[in-house]
């Protein structure tokens, strides 16, 4: 039975000397696995359509086990995105992330269309360091993983001088910070962004300009979090803080 989807490339496997094992998120069928037999050889027409991040339109033998790729048509190659190794690498993170917190066959077209415009928007230009933060706040819903951003975390107060604390999901007001002695200091604006980040939809995302220090203190909090509770180790998160180190010598 053949299968049209639209879907992304988040992942690429070499097999034998000419095939590909390519992982699809789809907005149909959520995340598939299909074999790209000679995709590997540069004539190929399967070739251009299995590049990793690579937005198509695929059709596939579909199967009780991986699938077959039969055709593929490109819609977006995220050329600029490929071109700059601190987008690569960002997006290599992203991809993995959704890869790891995902199972097969589990239809969200909500998160394809979260990974499109994640993807999108780091193509275009916008602020790749936010966009990954975006996506991080957004996948630890997915990943079953609660945050407290709509008050404190302890009683509940909507107002005040907020911190962030690990332990209890979320923020503590300035009378429960006694709660959580490891609790983080953050300023304003970032208790305000996490609880945008948590809530907006990205298609209402407009220009981003967000400072340093803020940037800084979101990624410690969300790395810590996903630390904590996520289990998650991956190579590209790994790669992405050499890269990170490397721009700040």
């Amino acid at each position: 039975m053949l299968q049209k989807v639209e879907g992304i490339v988040i992942r690429t496997t070499d097999y034998g000397e000419a095939n590909k094992i390519l992982t699809l998120y789809t907005r149909e069928l959520g995340k598939i696995g299909v074999m790209a037999r000679g995709a590997k050889r540069p004539k190929s027409r399967l070739s251009s359509i299995s590049q990793l991040f690579t937005h198509g339109h695929y059709v596939f033998q579909r199967t009780s086990g991986l699938g077959v790729l039969n055709q593929g048509e490109m819609v977006m190659s995220f050329r600029d995105l490929r071109a700059d190794i601190f987008l690569t690498a960002y997006a290599a993170y992203i991809v993995e992330l959704l890869d790891r917190l995902t199972e097969q066959h589990e239809i969200n077209p909500y998160l394809y269309e979260l990974l499109y415009q994640t993807l999108h928007y780091i193509d275009e230009g916008q602020d790749y360091e936010i966009l990954t933060r975006i996506f991080e706040v957004k996948m630890l819903r997915v990943a079953g993983i609660g945050l407290h951003v709509d008050g404190c975390a302890h009683c509940g107060a909507s107002e005040g001088e907020f911190s962030f604390s690990i332990k209890e999901g979320g923020f503590l007001c300035h009378r429960c910070w006694h709660v959580d002695e490891r609790n983080l200091k953050i300023q304003p604006n970032t208790a305000k962004l996490l609880r945008l980040f948590y809530h907006f939809d990205l298609n209402r995302l407009g220009s981003i300009s967000v400072k340093p220090e803020t940037k800084e203190e979101l990624k410690t909090i969300l790395e810590a979090y996903f630390d904590e509770y996520s289990g998650l180790h991956l190579k590209s998160k790994r790669f992405l803080s050499q890269l990170d180190k490397m721009k700040m010598e």
